[in-house]
């Protein structure tokens, strides 16, 4: 009895956590699985919902969702990893700090105020596009446009390159002094150590990383938005739809077919994430 007690009290400073889990997400899953499944006119369990949620502009607003995320992961990420192997690198506290401060401050900007600074500064008439246009070149004139896919893509690296560089910098910390002077003393040149040494044993945070960053594009939302008004098909902004109202009868519960769909997708990512973090922090004690 006394050990279950012990227990129990060892257990006891998690209860907050586990209530406030289990209130914010446990009982809105639940209720959305529950929803995707039931027929909202006579509230029997159907298919119909997961069926309209897979096909059509709502399948299309999975595949560009989907499109968007991996772009603005991987292009980000393969930046993101280059400047901060450079700032690691570079042998400057001062400069390892105000990377590290001004990461913080942008991976956290995003939403309508993103938004605005990029209409302010991309826009048709923004302040950048107009310096472009004194120099005799409109961007727009040649395909480019803020709120399309490329515009959205651009907009979502200014804070998915800030956030690899914090999530990736941790691992290129962990890479041992001691592995690079060996391999210099075996004869060894900077290729053959990131090939042979440095490379397999960043791969596997740098991929979880990238599937960080995949994960939280996916899921963004209100900088898209802001921007297109809903004119770019993604997952996230069709879901918004149907909060505000804008259903068919009988596909009320659509919507919540749609966030099913994106649980199980992020589900599966931090599958993923989850064995790949456990990889790598055998290499990076």
């Amino acid at each position: 009895m006394a050990v279950v007690l012990g227990r129990l009290k060892a257990f006891s400073g998690l209860a907050p956590f586990a209530v406030y889990a289990f209130v914010f997400l446990g009982l809105p899953v639940i209720a959305i699985v529950v929803g995707a499944f039931t027929d909202p006119a006579t509230g029997e369990f159907t298919l119909g919902n997961i069926q309209v949620a897979a096909s059509g502009i709502y399948l299309q607003g999975y595949v560009t969702s989907i499109e968007l995320s991996i772009v603005t992961a991987v292009v980000p990420g393969i930046i993101g990893l280059v400047v901060a192997h450079v700032v690691q690198t570079s042998g400057s506290s001062a400069l390892r700090r105000v990377v590290s401060t001004a990461s913080g401050v942008f991976a956290n900007f995003g939403g309508v105020q993103l938004a605005f600074l990029f209409i302010a500064s991309l826009g048709s008439s923004g302040l950048v596009v107009g310096w472009l246009k004194a120099l005799g070149f409109d961007p727009y004139d040649h395909g480019f446009s803020l709120y399309t896919f490329v515009g959205i893509a651009i907009v979502y690296m200014y804070f998915q390159i800030p956030l690899m560089i914090l999530v990736i910098t941790p691992a290129l910390e962990g890479l041992k002094p001691a592995w690079r002077e060996a391999a210099d003393n075996l004869g060894a040149s900077g290729w053959q150590y990131w090939r042979m040494v440095g490379g397999p044993v960043l791969v596997p945070s740098f991929l979880g990383s990238v599937l960080l960053l995949f994960g939280g594009a996916f899921s963004a939302y209100a900088t898209t938005q802001a921007l297109t008004s809903g004119s770019l098909a993604i997952t996230p902004i069709q879901i918004g739809g149907f909060l505000n109202g804008n259903v068919l009868s009988g596909q009320e519960n659509v919507g919540k077919a749609l966030g099913l769909g994106m649980i199980v997708i992020i589900a599966v990512v931090m599958v993923f994430y989850s064995v790949l973090q456990r990889r790598a922090s055998k290499w990076l004690r």
